[in-house]
């Protein structure tokens, strides 16, 4: 059975509290597990969310600060310790190369998994696989920073009714599936007879940042955003300098992008209750579906509509 879900590993800021690791995500999405930012701790928050490190297929990182990479050594030596055969694919900007160098090399360590950089320097598409598309769009930051986009094609649902109307069964409808009609009795059957449009789903992942166009573009649509929400308005002075996100700015763009469930992170450690948050947003956006998520938790994505 597949899963789609959004496992929070890490919730903190800048610094780890006694209730809050460093920032780190991890997106299970059907066969694909895909990690995102893994802070310092990540390895343990693996263990104690009871995910395999050897699950893991594909590493996101927004930016090279240290509460958003220090993690990545011990996860990738972990990683190969618990045996994983099949290649990690590892993305990132393009311009913190010198310090994905340095992370990679920081210790001995015995040999591991294949790991395939991908350097990110420009918005637009960075990755396809099994039907899916991974882009990044540039951020606002102190640092070069990107944010994630996740995007599975639009398809189609078979209508059961309709379909065992026509007498269609077995390897047929495969076929009807993937050429688009086939011939049943003498009768040409059209995939649009017994069918029906799936919108694809779509997920986002966006830290570090001020407001901003692209991150408005990357939860475009989506069914599960994650945002930072480092500070509350009251201190929209410190979110500017700082180039972060208040909570009411997360749920401003979540309704703008029209996403479908938020998900808040990234909290500053001087707000130890992570339902302010929640209140905030829902109080820019009545009525909008939003999580403040802690350590450990666990947020399905919105089955499909």
């Amino acid at each position: 059975m597949s899963v789609r879900e959004l496992v929070a590993l890490g919730t903190s800021s800048q610094v780890p509290t006694r209730t809050r690791s460093h920032q780190a995500a991890l997106l299970r999405w059907d066969d694909e597990v895909v990690l995102f930012d893994p802070g310092e701790g990540t390895q343990r928050q693996l263990t104690l969310a009871g995910v395999p490190a050897a699950s893991i297929s594909r590493i996101c990182v927004t930016h090279l600060h240290g509460d958003h990479c220090l993690g990545l050594p011990g996860v990738l030596q972990r990683i190969a310790l618990d045996g994983r055969q099949k290649p990690v694919d590892l993305y990132f900007p393009a311009a913190g190369q010198p310090f994905v160098d340095r992370l990679r090399t920081s210790s001995e360590s015995g040999p591991g998994p294949d790991v395939r950089e991908h350097p990110v320097g420009a918005d637009g598409a960075v990755d396809r696989w099994g039907g899916l598309e991974l882009s990044a769009m540039a951020l606002d930051h102190r640092v070069p920073a990107y944010g994630w986009r996740l995007v599975e094609p639009d398809g189609r649902r078979v209508l059961r009714d309709r379909l065992e109307a026509t007498g269609l069964a077995g390897p047929d409808v495969g076929r009807l599936l993937r050429e688009g009609s086939v011939e049943v009795d003498g009768r040409r059957v059209a995939v649009e007879e017994v069918t029906e449009p799936r919108r694809g789903q779509v997920f986002a992942f966006i830290m570090d940042t001020r407001r901003c166009a692209a991150a408005v573009e990357l939860c475009r649509d989506a069914d599960l955003a994650v945002l930072e929400s480092t500070y509350l308005r009251t201190e929209a002075e410190l979110a500017q300098a700082y180039a972060h996100l208040t909570a009411a700015d997360a749920a401003q763009i979540a309704a703008e992008a029209g996403v479908r469930r938020l998900v808040l992170t990234h909290y500053s450690s001087r707000h130890p209750d992570e339902q302010m948050f929640a209140d905030e947003a829902r109080e820019v956006v009545p009525g909008l579906d939003v999580v403040a998520a802690r350590d450990l938790d666990r947020v399905p994505v919105p089955k499909r509509r």
